[in-house]
């Protein structure tokens, strides 16, 4: 990392994430690129609060750049920290770190939520034309019987024309993927309690109930932030619901999904599922679910992951430079927004 001397017209800053973070995520174009904005304390990332170098950081941080590892930023840390005005965080969730004595303190917080959001919808996106035309299990049975099916006799229930996706909820995400599927001769729908009629029919979808959405529905894409009042939202009975052959899309956490449910009803082979996600991330290796031929499942991917990251980087940048000269934030997350965020 590199180091600087103390410069007064730049607010003194401090890297805090884990140093594999660190690495993965801030090259040295983005450390330079920091670097002009403000003054990053010598030494080495810190990942550890309680020690000598990281104590003396912060006697002098008014700005923490965190990622995913940077520990909690609790009220002991902040008597460390008196000059301490804001934290720009290069990934998505602040739960994990910012703490309720950051907000009593009125530190202002941005985060590159919005710049994740984008590789996760790609994904979805991708996901829900792929499991439109059944191009995995079709290509799984070409590779079987390396003929080619009689393609005129295809089933009129495959394609994406004017098929219906259901998105659950119109969180960052789940308003990404709205608007990358615009292009496309799909019916989308809506549901997210905390938008109205009029606000969805801005999107451009339909506002419906819990519900409608996947009993309507050909594809569910899940987005809700995992919250107490979320976890098992996703029920055996909204399951049993959807229609033969529809497809359950998960993105967002794997507990916002019943999953015994979801597993029972895929071994009767009703629905189809795409699981970026599960409880716990990494499934036993006995689990049901990995011998259900209708079931997709990736490692928690479809979030920023090898070049991606860059975007994360740039997001963040772009945020120093804009509270260095004084602008604020562009991607401010809000105390009181906590509740509907993951």
């Amino acid at each position: 990392m590199p180091s600087t001397s103390p410069d007064r017209r730049r607010p003194r800053a401090a890297l805090a994430m884990s140093r594999e973070a660190a690495a993965a995520v801030l090259s040295p174009d983005s450390l330079a690129a920091l670097a002009a904005s403000c003054a990053l304390a010598p030494g080495p990332v810190i990942d550890d609060f309680t020690t000598g170098p990281a104590r003396a950081a912060l006697a002098d941080a008014e700005l923490l750049i965190t990622g995913w590892g940077c520990p909690p930023v609790h009220a002991g840390v902040l008597a460390d920290a008196p000059a301490l005005r804001a934290v720009v965080h290069t990934a998505g969730s602040v739960r994990g770190h910012v703490t309720e004595a950051c907000w009593d303190r009125g530190i202002e917080v941005s985060s590159a939520a919005a710049a994740n959001a984008l590789p996760v919808a790609e994904y979805t996106v991708a996901m829900i034309l792929l499991s439109g035309k059944r191009v995995l299990e079709r290509a799984r049975d070409f590779r079987a019987s390396r003929r080619r099916d009689a393609w005129l006799a295809t089933p009129p229930d495959v394609g994406n024309y004017r098929r219906t996706v259901g998105i659950l909820s119109a969180s960052l995400i789940g308003r990404r993927v709205i608007e990358l599927l615009r292009p496309y001769d799909l019916r989308v729908l809506l549901h997210d309690p905390y938008v109205s009629e009029a606000e969805a029919a801005a999107l451009g979808v339909r506002s419906v109930t819990l519900d409608g959405l996947f009993a309507e529905s050909d594809v569910v894409s899940v987005h809700a932030p995992l919250l107490p009042a979320t976890t098992g939202l996703v029920s055996r009975g909204l399951l049993s619901s959807m229609r033969p052959d529809g497809v359950l899309i998960n993105t967002s956490r794997g507990a916002v999904v019943d999953q015994d449910a979801l597993t029972d009803v895929l071994r009767r082979g009703r629905i189809r599922a795409v699981l970026d996600v599960t409880d716990p991330d990494a499934l036993p290796a006995g689990h049901p679910l990995w011998d259900c031929d209708n079931a997709l499942i990736t490692p928690h991917l479809a979030g920023s992951q090898g070049n991606e990251l860059r975007r994360l980087a740039d997001l963040a940048v772009a945020e120093v430079a804009r509270w260095a000269a004084g602008d604020g934030f562009a991607h401010p997350v809000r105390r009181e927004r906590l509740a509907f965020l993951a």
